[in-house]
């Protein structure tokens, strides 16, 4: 386990069905076209704006004024449509009072969209403000400022279509029903099994996922090393319509 860059002895591993559990409440093998994204098969992010904004661009005070005080760095995804599993990865960076736009990517969301109450296996993306605080992946820590932890319990089944074998090369758990401060693999669900988990920022295979955001590793390897905790980073995320909810 890599914990902050900095090598700690590792854990004992996890259950292969508790690990087991986790990737596919992520990722899941039904549904993975295979079909490249444009932003995944450039691997080029858009570029950022030099404008600087009062507050995060098309977010409704419902979700703004869950945004921590002090967070001064914000993963917004915008869903294209309550039903649809294509989205925008903005990540904006408060200095001083205004906000900046760092970078964009083209990435996907849950298969079936996006709902405000999410449930286990309704391949919907919760809608929602939610921490990050853990990290971690198959591959060896890129520099990662959040907690990182490098383990093989994170890859895909290989009895999955090919174009999700590398979905979880590169995670960031989103803190929706999990524990702050452990793999994301963990497999605790302080709410219950009923209420959904393991959602996570990961690699994108070109279609919606079970409930996670996927992005180009371009992305991923950005976000990880670019997060601070020290920053307070979180993600928005939803819908258009529900993210511009008053």
């Amino acid at each position: 386990m890599r914990i902050g860059g900095a090598m700690r002895t590792t854990a004992a591993a996890a259950v292969s069905g508790a690990l087991l559990m986790s990737l596919a409440a992520c990722g899941g093998s039904d549904g993975g076209s295979g079909k490249k994204s444009d932003a995944q098969a450039e691997g080029r992010p858009e570029k950022a704006r030099t404008v600087d904004l009062k507050t995060i661009p098309d977010v409704g005070d419902k979700l703004l004024k869950q945004i921590p005080a002090g967070s001064r760095q914000v993963v917004a995804v915008y869903g294209e449509g309550e039903d649809s599993a294509d989205s925008t990865i903005v990540l904006y960076t408060k200095s001083g009072s205004a906000w900046g736009k760092t970078r964009s990517w083209k990435g996907h969301n849950g298969k079936k969209g996006w709902t405000t109450n999410h449930r286990e296996n309704d391949k919907r993306s919760p809608v929602g403000v939610f921490t990050l605080s853990d990290a971690g992946g198959v591959l060896a820590d890129p520099g990662a400022k959040l907690p990182y932890t490098e383990s093989a319990g994170f890859q895909a089944p290989h009895y999955w279509a090919k174009s999700h074998w590398n979905d979880f090369d590169y995670v960031i758990a989103i803190d929706y029903n999990r524990v702050k401060g452990t793999s994301p693999n963990d497999p605790t669900r302080p709410q219950g099994q009923s209420r959904g988990g393991s959602i996570w920022l990961h690699m994108d295979h070109g279609s919606g996922t079970s409930a996670c955001v996927s992005l180009p590793k371009s992305g991923m390897e950005y976000l990880l090393r670019t997060l601070d905790p020290d920053r307070k980073p979180v993600v928005v995320m939803g819908d258009k319509a529900n993210l511009k909810a008053a």
